[in-house]
This record gives C-alpha cells, sequence and structure tokens, in this order.
C-alpha cells in the first residue's frame, strides 16, 4: 500500500514494485492521477487497486486498507509517502490553518494508515516505509509547519521501532533532500495556497531516478534510516557540535538571509 501513489516518489515506487511483481494500493486524492499510474502497473503484470480519497481522514484510511485486505488478501508493506509543503517565514504567515492542514497530512495521515495497518503488516512481518525529510533532522526557515510535522514522523515512528523491537516487522524512515517530484511545485504560501517553489534557482533537484534506486536499496537492505545525502549526513553530525553554524547552512540553502 503506498500513499501518496500520484505522483512523485510514490508513483514511482508502485511502478517499480510492479517490475517485481508486486501488487499495489494506490492512495491519492486524484482519482485520474491514480488510475493512469495503476494502468500502468497492471500493463507491467502486477495488480493495482485504485483507492482515492484525503490521508488525513481516519475513516478513510481504516476503509483503505480494509479494502486492500480484501482485494489482496494480505498486507506486506506500507509506504507512506503523502504530504505537502509550505514556502514562508513564521512573521508572513497569514491563514494558521496551513499548519492544521501540514499536520493532517504529514504526520496524522501517517499515524492513521499506520494504526489500521499494524495488525495485518505485524501478521505478515511486514515493513513501513515513511517518507519524511532532512528537515525532520533539522528546522529550516519558511518550512516552519513543515519541519514540524516531519520532526513529528521521525519521532512517531523511532518510538514505535522500539515498541516493535521484538517483531520480525522494519520501519525505515527515509530523509530526502530536495528531489526533483511535483511536490515542489504545490508548496503552499503563507495565505495557505499554492506558491510553488521560490528556492535558489541554481539549486539542483536530486533525479527522482536516484531517490527511488536509494530508497529501494534500503528496503531491500531492511535499513532502519536512509538521510539520502552526504551533506545532510554532515549536517546531522555538525549540529551535535556547532548548531549556530548548521542553522547559516540552512538559512543560506534556502535563499532566506532573515531580518
Amino acid at each position: 500500500m503506498i500513499t501518496g501513489a500520484s505522483s512523485g516518489i510514490g508513483e514511482a515506487l508502485a511502478l517499480e514494485f510492479a517490475r517485481r511483481g508486486i501488487h499495489v494500493a494506490l492512495v491519492g486524492r486524484r482519482i485520474d492521477a491514480l488510475e493512469s499510474v495503476a494502468a500502468r502497473v497492471r500493463e507491467l503484470g502486477a495488480g493495482a487497486l485504485v483507492l482515492p480519497g484525503d490521508v488525513a481522514d481516519r475513516d478513510f484510511a481504516e476503509s483503505a486498507v480494509q479494502k486492500t485486505i480484501e482485494a489482496f488478501g494480505a498486507l506486506d508493506l506500507l509506504v507512506l509517502s503523502a504530504g505537502i509543503s509550505m514556502w514562508a517565514r513564521f512573521d508572513e504567515v497569514k491563514e494558521l490553518d496551513l499548519f492544521e492542514r501540514i499536520m493532517k497530512v504529514n504526520y496524522l495521515g501517517a499515524v492513521y494508515f499506520t494504526y489500521f495497518a499494524l495488525p495485518y503488516l505485524r501478521t505478515r512481518g511486514g515493513d513501513i516505509v515513511a517518507i519524511s525529510s532532512h528537515t525532520g533532522i533539522t528546522g529550516v526557515p519558511t518550512r516552519t509547519g513543515y519541519a514540524a510535522s516531519k520532526h513529528a514522523l521521525q519521532g512517531f515512528f523511532d518510538s514505535l521501532r522500539v515498541e516493535l523491537r521484538e517483531t520480525p516487522m522494519n520501519i525505515l524512515v527515509v530523509s530526502p533532500g530536495f528531489v526533483d517530484t511535483p511536490i515542489r511545485e504545490n508548496i503552499l504560501g503563507g495565505d495557505g495556497q499554492k506558491a510553488g517553489y521560490q528556492g535558489r534557482a541554481t539549486e539542483a533537484p536530486m533525479p527522482l531516478e536516484e531517490a527511488i534506486r536509494q530508497i529501494l536499496e534500503a528496503i531491500e537492505g531492511r535499513k532502519r534510516e536512509l538521510v539520502m545525502t552526504g551533506r545532510a549526513r554532515f549536517g546531522r553530525f555538525l549540529r551535535l557540535i556547532a548548531p549556530a553554524l548548521v542553522d547559516r547552512i540552512a538559512a543560506k540553502a534556502v535563499g532566506d538571509p532573515g531580518r
């Protein structure tokens, strides 16, 4: 089961799983996009179940899991890829509902699907893959609500991993940086409306193909964490000894000089 399966990382993983003969349940808000992904999955010889809905809806999460079990009889892997981002300084935010929406989609949506899927995953010794972000490791200006949701996601799965340590399950938290996916086009501004990516034009995102290669390798290796760039891994270490320097690097990375 893949949330956020209509585009980006979720879509690409669905197609890679299909190439391996793995049936997929596709969760997302845009039924037309999901149907397009499902058609390509079936062309590759795997089964596809289309589940349109909002991951922030608890009842939908429960229904989607049940429909997946009814269709395929089991659940072996849950990929939580649905997410929305923002680009606005906190003192420029005009609509506080923006924070509630981001937290519901990025964090609570993952909690809901995990809650309803967990009994079936435990039965199979299945895995959970949560797509987080570098901002789940360290704060970034203009991303306060997004960073908070990813910090919450990281803490939730770190805790759940400990609770499940006596089971054969594995939890992988993936922390990408800038990846070339549509999430960059759908970034919300301080008014809660689409604003698009407003970072430095010279910043090159990681190709989606490279991101997928790394994620698949981590899933197959049953790793617990994947921080996708050397810069982010170094930054995580540097934060322990020079946090102010990391703050300056983060501000420079998004072109936010402060006021």
